[in-house]
């Protein structure tokens, strides 16, 4: 009795696979940026030869990881209201991006570890763009300061997001106040001397 064709089913298994390995190890390096392939393997309920068949290398799986954090992370801050005054719509982008950093601060140590700057910019492309563009709508309408380069000011948004979470790491930050820091810091920075009254 003929069979159905086994390429489809297989490609589904594959995939599901590989999602659970990717699952498995944004978890993982969620906690500890040193997870090796085997903890990863282990947590995805898979064995290594069956990791290493969708991803070679470690650098490979951490890349997979890293997007997959991305491109979820985007769908979160897609749904963020940037209408209004630009100060208080980049307070919500804010709360929603800070959430994610503190979240995937480890995974994104772990990057910086073994990928490209160029590639890590590249996956950072999304945010940064809409960061650019709500920090263009605040210069034109006058409360965001205009003396400093934009690209450096985008720049300086994303270092204080990964420098506030590498201190909460570290302990020296409580994570009840990171938040507040955060905006209040950034707010700050995008305000200038000329409006500086109006940092929230």
């Amino acid at each position: 009795m003929p069979t159905a064709p086994a390429g489809p089913r297989r490609r589904a298994d594959a995939q599901r696979s590989i999602d659970r390995i990717v699952a498995a190890a944004r978890t993982c390096l969620g906690r500890d940026p040193d997870a090796t392939t085997d903890d990863i393997a282990k947590a995805a309920g898979v064995g290594r030869m069956t990791l290493y068949g969708h991803f070679p290398n470690r650098a490979e799986l951490i890349e997979a990881a890293l997007a997959d954090a991305m491109r979820a992370g985007d769908q979160t801050l897609s749904a963020v209201d940037l209408g209004g005054d630009a100060r208080d719509a980049l307070t919500r982008l804010l709360a929603s991006s800070w959430a994610l950093v503190a979240e995937s601060a480890a995974l994104l140590e772990a990057a910086e570890g073994v990928l490209p700057a160029g590639r890590l910019r590249e996956l950072h492309a999304v945010p940064a763009e809409r960061v650019e563009r709500l920090i263009r709508r605040g210069q034109h309408d006058g409360v965001f300061r205009t003396d400093l380069p934009t690209t450096w000011l985008v720049n300086a948004v994303h270092y204080l997001l990964k420098g506030a979470a590498h201190e909460q790491r570290a302990g020296r930050l409580k994570p009840g106040e990171a938040a507040h820091i955060v905006t209040t810091s950034v707010q700050s920075l995008l305000a200038g001397p000329d409006h500086a009254g109006h940092a929230t």
